[in-house]
């Protein structure tokens, strides 16, 4: 049937936001330091813990530049010069 499940393509290509992705990256390494996975889950999980740190860590790496260019430009412009405290 067209149209019967239109989100479903679009929210496969997502990525997770950095918060989804950092508590499972959690969970992977909770999962992975209980010891009790086999070595083929095991290596699936390593393999998804390297992807989901490459992913937190450009996030980050996104932010703080977003922040650079806010502090080189527009926060440090932005002065209130003292309209809020008029009699």
């Amino acid at each position: 049937m067209p149209g019967h499940s239109p989100k479903t393509p679009a929210k496969s290509q997502k990525l997770p936001s950095f918060e989804a992705a950092l508590a499972e990256l959690e969970q992977v390494v909770a999962d992975m330091e209980a010891g009790q996975l086999p070595l083929e889950d095991a290596l699936a999980a390593y393999k998804r813990g390297a992807e989901l740190l490459q992913q937190c860590r450009s996030r980050l790496d996104d932010a703080q530049q977003q922040v650079r260019v806010l502090e080189e430009g527009t926060l440090k412009t932005f002065q209130v010069s003292g309209d809020a405290s008029q009699p």
